[in-house]
């Protein structure tokens, strides 16, 4: 697979995966009638409808990273070229801002708006780093053991942890940066990034670390079975 195809891959269905984050958020809030609580249950039913599907489309071009922490797991994990990280993660970014605007196109708001939505506070970067720790040790976990059902676990986690997170689960720096263009209902405002981001990073070391380590590569494992068989 050329080069080229795997960054479009990653761009594409990055900008796609935050059209349906943002765009849900605003029909969810909008029909929603003031009931915070349907439109969360809107937008994390299609954020993870939506995420099954983008990972099938895009999955056999560009692996369906759609999040640095996750480029960033695999290149340690030696599963991903090194020399990919950044073209992926200049993707991921400028997808994750052209999805907002094409989400804020969808329903008529402006281009960009910094959000004023507040997201900030330990309880909050508890949340995303639990929600990325998460997020990884499904990816690990799964596609070591059952590739094939990757995917669909992927998004229901997702799904799953929009309400168990304070947070409401981005697990994703990427989209935490474009989520504070939009000053709809999936917004974060500016000064909440950097927290988000820093809780995300080290989600993602903690689940790598213990998650490579739970679940060894099929060779590492076999063999520790004839060991426990001595």
């Amino acid at each position: 697979m050329s080069g080229a195809r795997r960054v479009v891959a990653e761009g594409l269905g990055t900008a796609l995966l935050l059209a349906v984050v943002v765009g849900s958020g605003i029909m969810g809030e909008r029909l929603a009638g003031g009931n915070t609580a349907i439109a969360l249950l809107a937008n994390a039913v299609a954020t993870g409808a939506g995420l099954v599907v983008l990972i099938h489309i895009f999955g056999p071009v560009s692996g369906a990273h759609f999040n640095p922490v996750v480029t960033l797991s695999e290149a340690w994990q030696g599963n991903f070229p090194r020399r990919w990280i950044l073209p992926y993660l200049a993707a991921q970014f400028a997808g994750a801002v052209a999805g907002v605007a094409c989400a804020h196109l969808m329903f008529g708001e402006p281009l960009f708006t910094a959000s004023t939505h507040v997201r900030s506070g330990l309880a909050q970067w508890w949340s995303e780093a639990v929600a990325t720790f998460g997020l990884l040790a499904t990816i690990i976990a799964c596609s070591r053991t059952k590739p094939a059902v990757t995917s669909h676990s992927v998004a229901l986690y997702i799904t799953s942890a929009y309400w168990f997170t304070a947070s409401t689960s981005f697990a994703n720096p990427a989209v935490t940066v474009a989520r504070a263009m939009t000053n709809t209902f999936a917004g974060i405002s500016p000064d909440g990034v950097m927290g988000f981001v820093l809780a995300q990073l080290a989600g993602m070391i903690a689940a790598t670390l213990l998650f490579t380590w739970l679940y060894p590569r099929p060779d590492r494992r076999a063999e520790d079975t004839a060991d426990l068989r001595l």
